[in-house]
């Protein structure tokens, strides 16, 4: 059983059909040479740590470091395997190493058995009337409701390990832990890794968050997200399990929890449609969906990019998602799109350079989420927001943090400012702090954004 981003026992068709042939060797392979750039980054590494660590009080757990096929090749030499078992991948560069694993196998005369489990439905199940792949995300939902209830959730594998001698390398050797400086710290207080924390954080959010969903999302200042992505990008919990739970919820409140279970659903379907996306244009890690934006002028500014990396841009709500990324690994999902847009429409900085910072920087760096939502900021994705709609990070803040109680906890320098100032200290009378000023003027920077975009608009009719 070879495991992947499927660290789970419950609801694992891999391993429940690998359980149910015989002996099992479970096998976890960290291979930093297929990915390429995309390998993991530093974030990405202390989940997979502590998330290889608890999965393996349940599995007796073999680790190897190399190319996934090769590793796969000498184990099966070693072992006599007769088999083996994964979830499938939807990476760029999956697609062929999958094809690599089945030659190995076949070579070896051993059968080779891919399954689903990362998605709730494969995504060449999903198309549209003309059986091409769907571009804009309000149909491609529609289509997915349409289709039906995904499948129940199935019980826990219990497979019996395999006795015979085969080597192990020791996590603590892999170093997939920050050595010095230690920028984890923070990480221990917010997060517990692993197929438990998941299921702990689900029923957590069912209980206390799902009712408050839709009107709560987009407060950064209130915990009323689920905060399951690193789980689910882990596959510490499957997307049908939560599925699930929500159903559940809802049959159970008669009603009550409608609006707010539709909207989180939705979400869960947006990841759908990023790896949707992702399958289909695999390009779109590094390249803009919308071919047109491969000739917009980008600033190639890195003193720009590193305040808005270390949060010190002079606007407060996108300096307090910076500091809350590197402080906890994650950010709120409204302040990633403002920050976002910040960067690409304010800065005029790629999307792509944000996007390599928080594939370091953030525990759910979901490569087709990543990909897709920064892609969606910056105008040039599948289903982008319009070029034209540029955040206002003042308005923003104002709006979604209208106390200011999540620019005080991650700006503590303001924190003594009034509600009415916090997100406009430059305002205040007589204050005195080290907080920088605006690094640019937003007006000034939206009419230069729009300026660009009628350059590329010029440039290709």
């Amino acid at each position: 059983m070879w495991f992947r981003q499927d660290l789970r026992t419950r609801d694992h068709a891999a391993l429940n059909a690998a359980a149910a042939s015989g002996e099992v060797i479970c096998l976890y392979i960290l291979d930093d040479e297929t990915p390429g750039q995309w390998r993991w980054g530093g974030a990405s590494r202390w989940w997979l740590h502590r998330s290889l660590r608890s999965l393996s009080k349940n599995l007796k757990l073999v680790l190897r470091r190399g190319r996934a096929d090769t590793v796969m090749a000498d184990l099966i030499q070693e072992t006599g395997a007769g088999a083996v078992y994964f979830t499938r991948d939807y990476a760029p560069w999956c697609q062929g190493l999958e094809r690599r694993v089945k030659d190995v196998c076949e070579s070896a005369g051993a059968a080779c058995h891919r399954f689903g489990g990362h998605l709730l439905r494969e995504p060449e199940s999903i198309r549209n009337g003309s059986g091409e792949p769907y571009k804009v995300f309000t149909p491609f939902s529609r289509a997915c409701f349409a289709a039906g209830e995904p499948r129940l959730p199935a019980a826990a594998a219990k497979p019996v390990m395999w006795q015979g001698k085969v080597s192990s390398e020791n996590l603590l050797d892999w170093n997939l832990l920050p050595k010095h400086p230690d920028w984890s710290k923070g990480f221990e207080k917010e997060w517990q890794p692993g197929e438990e924390g998941a299921r702990t954080r689900l029923s957590s959010f069912i209980e206390s968050g799902l009712a408050h969903y839709a009107e709560g999302r987009d407060r950064p200042d209130q915990p009323l997200t689920s905060r399951l992505s690193p789980h689910l990008h882990w596959g510490e919990i499957s997307p049908t399990q939560c599925w699930a739970a929500v159903r559940g919820a809802m049959a159970k409140a008669q009603g009550k929890l409608d609006v707010a279970s539709e909207k989180y659903l939705k979400e869960i379907l947006w990841r759908e449609f990023s790896y949707h996306i992702l399958h289909h244009w695999p390009a779109l890690p590094e390249a803009p969906f919308r071919e047109e934006f491969s000739a917009f002028p980008w600033r190639n500014d890195a003193d720009a990019l590193e305040k808005w990396q270390q949060g010190v841009t002079g606007y407060p709500i996108v300096d307090a998602g910076m500091r809350e990324l590197w402080a906890t690994g994650i950010m709120h999902n409204r302040v990633r799109m403002i920050s976002a847009s910040f960067l690409t429409k304010d800065l005029l900085v790629s999307w792509t350079e944000g996007a390599q910072w928080f594939w370091d920087t953030l525990l759910d760096a979901d490569i087709a989420s990543n990909s897709a939502s920064w892609q969606w900021v910056a105008g040039c994705g599948a289903d982008a927001a319009p070029y034209f709609r540029i955040f206002n990070p003042v308005l923003q803040g104002e709006k979604f943090d209208p106390d200011g109680a999540y620019v005080r906890k991650w700006v503590p320098e303001l924190s003594d400012l009034p509600s009415n100032l916090i997100h406009r200290p430059w305002e205040a009378r007589d204050f005195q702090s080290n907080y920088p000023a605006p690094m640019v003027d937003h007006g000034f920077a939206r009419n230069r954004a729009l300026a660009a975009l009628k350059q590329i608009k010029t440039s290709s009719a």
